[in-house]
């Protein structure tokens, strides 16, 4: 970090009524100079469970990061058996190739971990859900997610496994492993159990893991879910290539423009009223409607637009965004994540979202509410969520 400028995210702390500081370059803030000292406010408000900050300046975010614990207001109390014991989790896989493309087959995941078997679902990206009982968790990349597990097993060594899920691309298929144990007294084994996993691209196991995710919505636990939008935006996301002087590098997209980061922060252009720093006509529907799944896509989408736009809502519209994945290049699930709100999750399909039909099929009742997910490869995530926190807020992948 020497030479280095960084800021820093809380992520999953939606700051209401203070975007000031909220974490993203040139986005709400200009980065901290080496040398120098900044303090950044936390406002937290519904948050409840496990989040985790990280920097977000290049790739500083791989080696600066943290678990953030957020516990239940004193004499509110947990919608579940209270754990006897509670230890923070990081999965990370920090290594990554020039090109922009796929990571190396890796050898840097890193976990710690805690003793058991079968865990309990209860609280993905700092809200409950309601608990159910799997002996995997599927997680995508910048989310976290909160489980019970029972350490009823016979008392003795086991392994704790992770690995990378994806369907497309080169996958490594490396598993990794963290030793847990009882206490106790007994004879350890020669070497500890090993759980078995789901397949790397077993889509069938992630999708029934993240469709089990719903909302408490009880009396203690409401939802407030908009049943209608008056906003509806539908955004592809894709992967480009980029000519030119950079060679065949890639670069991700949404409705086919790249971001490009400015010299100021937008909030700041904005409060003061700075021209030219950015635009505010980021369209919410793609240039043109093509077959976004096709094994064939049109070769001029393969160029993404570069723009500094931003998407301008009114103060308490209720939003429907619709993020579809392209196969452009290559079709991948893309992780997603909304500073600033946590959004309902009303719906998810494979192929090209339908708006006739499609939503006759949206949760409307106990969808679960987070702020990072994972729109599946050559398919589609529908979110909904009231702009009732005003400020500049990035919608970005978190890789």
């Amino acid at each position: 970090m020497r030479w280095s400028i960084a800021t820093n995210l809380w992520h999953g702390v939606k700051q209401p009524r203070y975007p000031w500081s909220d974490g993203p370059e040139y986005i709400t803030q200009c980065p901290v100079r080496p040398g120098t000292r900044f303090s950044q406010k936390i406002v937290l408000s519904d948050e409840i469970g496990t989040l985790w900050w990280h920097a977000h300046s290049d790739w500083s975010r791989a080696t600066v990061y943290g678990a953030l614990v957020v516990y239940p207001k004193k004499r509110n109390d947990y919608p579940f058996p209270k754990p006897d014991a509670e230890i923070p989790i990081m999965l990370v896989l920090d290594e990554f190739i020039q090109s922009g493309g796929d990571p190396n087959v890796s050898d840097a995941f890193l976990v710690n971990g805690q003793p058991g078997d079968l865990y309990n679902c209860s609280s993905p990206d700092g809200a409950y859900t309601k608990p159910f009982t799997s002996d995997y968790i599927a997680i995508s990349p910048g989310q976290t997610i909160d489980f019970l597990l029972e350490a009823d097993q016979r008392p003795s060594q086991y392994y704790m496994a992770s690995r990378v899920y994806v369907i497309a691309g080169t996958a490594g298929n490396t598993t990794t492993t963290a030793i847990i144990q009882y206490s106790g007294n007994y004879s350890a084994p020669s070497s500890p159990l090993r759980p078995t996993l789901p397949a790397f691209s077993d889509t069938l196991a992630s999708t029934n893991f993240t469709r089990r995710l719903r909302s408490l919505a009880s009396k203690d636990h409401p939802v407030d879910v908009p049943q209608n939008a008056n906003t509806i935006m539908f955004f592809t996301l894709s992967i480009n290539t980029v000519g030119g002087s950079i060679g065949g590098r890639l670069r991700a997209s949404i409705n086919n423009i790249t971001f490009v980061p400015p010299r100021i922060a937008i909030l700041q252009a904005y409060y003061n009223r700075i021209r030219g720093v950015y635009g505010d006509d980021f369209p919410s529907n793609p240039p043109f409607t093509f077959n976004y799944t096709d094994q064939t896509i049109p070769r001029d989408l393969l160029t993404p637009q570069n723009g500094t736009e931003v998407r301008v809502l009114e103060y308490n519209s209720t939003v429907e965004l619709v993020f579809q994945g392209t196969n452009l290049v290559s079709g991948i699930d893309h992780p997603m994540h909304l500073h600033g709100y946590s959004f309902y999750v009303v719906g998810s399909g494979f192929g090209n979202f339908d708006r006739d039909r499609d939503p006759l099929n949206y949760n409307l009742v106990d969808p679960p509410l987070q702020n990072t997910i994972a729109v599946p490869v050559n398919g589609w995530t529908a979110i909904r969520f009231k702009a009732n926190n005003p400020g500049v807020w990035l919608s970005a992948l978190p890789f």
